[in-house]
């Protein structure tokens, strides 16, 4: 439980979020949560302002511009398809020689 005078230097971050969810439900008045997890009331209302403004990021536009895949370099691709395909190709004629290759493609 953290201290009354130094409570953010003990928390983790999962405590934080812990106080600011149990803000947000709003099953507690803000005097009741303070007391539960020795903090002030003013602390946990900024935590909680901060996961509800962190919360609008992650469904903003901002957080769905991150989702875009990255350019694909369609050249390169085909270089090793074609380096595969070769690489195919010579295994199945060495094993067929060898009579290693049972099963025809």
């Amino acid at each position: 439980m953290p201290s009354a005078a130094h409570p953010v230097e003990l928390c983790s971050t999962g405590a934080l979020v812990c106080f600011a969810l149990a803000a947000v439900k709003g099953e507690r008045t803000l005097a009741e949560l303070a007391q539960q997890f020795d903090v002030h009331p003013n602390q946990i209302t900024a935590w909680k302002a901060q996961l509800v403004g962190g919360a609008a990021e992650v469904f903003g536009s901002e957080a769905k511009a991150g989702l875009v895949a990255p350019a694909i370099d369609v050249k390169t691709l085909h270089a090793k398809i074609a380096e595969l395909t070769l690489t195919n190709d010579f295994l199945s004629g060495a094993l067929g020689k060898a009579g290693l290759l049972s099963a025809k493609r």
